[in-house]
């Protein structure tokens, strides 16, 4: 090879380098609703969506979230997964409402429901008299709360229970992205000529020895893969440390921040957290960014939440509708 063309490939090779770090997979956190039990005309009832790589999964379905799903311009035909924390209304309230529009508009794709014991037996007599046609099948998948299980896996994710103190069953959610092999430079490839078959395996790590025995090392052939990231829901909870270790280091923290500290007995009561407490479980667990919501619809506004918050944990963020999170590595 001549040194002007080892010199040409090496431009190509940092510039994929360059190009790499600016472009990573999408994995967005959509609020539709960051109310707590009564909705106001600030907030709607609880309900997210993470979008990862235009695969859309919901994070309990409070009453309006078919209407904040549309505001916030996601695919209704993208979603087939939805996860729910607890069986209050709340939460669940609008999971009806979104079968039957997912029935009207035609959806034949299966639709599963991930929850604690007791949804499917609340929602099929329900489905029966108001779905009772719908061209799509409902699978219900029930779970026990008491420890962190695995409910979900597929090639790019996993999603594991948080279990949480609440006055009925009640989990959190922890999704987790999987490595992915390094990314290929096809400049490279098609430099030194390495077939299709070898990609694979250099995708995986393996160097690459061309004809004449010469070795191609890995690391001038791909990039890094992205760092996994790493999202935790927290909702509804009192304050509980002990989930702490279960959340070290994710990327972003979702954390129920009902209550301001001078309502701290009401918090309790309730079994809920104020927002110096999920700060504290933000601070302990090393997140990279923490997100507060289900605000209690005492306040009109959630300045007094967020700045006790801050004073703790100072990457806190307030929730509010239509928000959209691009969830980063934690560095």
């Amino acid at each position: 090879m001549s040194s002007t063309a080892k010199n040409l490939y090496d431009l190509i090779y940092f510039a994929r380098k360059v190009l790499s770090l600016q472009k990573m997979e999408k994995f967005q956190l959509n609020i539709l609703g960051c109310g707590s039990a009564l909705p106001t005309t600030r907030h709607f009832s609880s309900s997210q969506v993470i979008n990862l790589r235009n695969k859309l999964y919901m994070i309990d379905c409070g009453e309006g979230a078919q209407l904040q799903l549309r505001k916030s311009k996601l695919k209704f035909s993208r979603l087939n997964r939805i996860f729910i924390s607890h069986l209050h209304g709340d939460h669940v309230f609008g999971l009806l409402g979104l079968i039957s529009s997912f029935g009207l508009l035609g959806r034949t794709a299966e639709l599963h429901i991930y929850s604690p014991v007791g949804l499917q037996k609340l929602f099929e007599p329900l489905l029966n008299f108001f779905c009772y046609q719908l061209p799509f099948s409902v699978i219900f998948h029930e779970f026990t709360t008491k420890e962190p299980t695995l409910i979900f896996e597929d090639r790019t994710i996993t999603v594991t229970t948080i279990p949480l103190s609440h006055r009925i069953p009640c989990c959190g959610f922890l999704f987790e992205e999987k490595k992915l092999a390094n990314h290929l430079i096809r400049e490279a490839a098609d430099f030194y000529g390495i077939p299709i078959s070898q990609f694979n395996c250099i995708k995986n790590g393996g160097d690459y020895v061309t004809p004449e025995g010469e070795i191609i090392p890995n690391c001038k052939l791909t990039t890094p893969a992205d760092a996994p990231r790493r999202y935790a829901y927290c909702s509804d909870t009192r304050y509980k440390p002990e989930i702490i270790s279960q959340i070290k280091g994710v990327d972003l923290l979702f954390h129920e921040a009902t209550f301001a500290d001078e309502d701290q007995a009401r918090a309790k009561e309730t079994y809920h957290s104020t927002a110096s407490q999920a700060a504290t479980i933000a601070r302990d667990a090393e997140v990279g960014e923490l997100l507060i919501g289900h605000f209690s619809a005492r306040y009109e506004e959630e300045s007094v939440l967020l700045n006790e918050a801050s004073d703790i944990f100072p990457k806190t963020t307030l929730a509010c509708e239509n928000l959209c999170i691009n969830i980063k590595p934690n560095n």
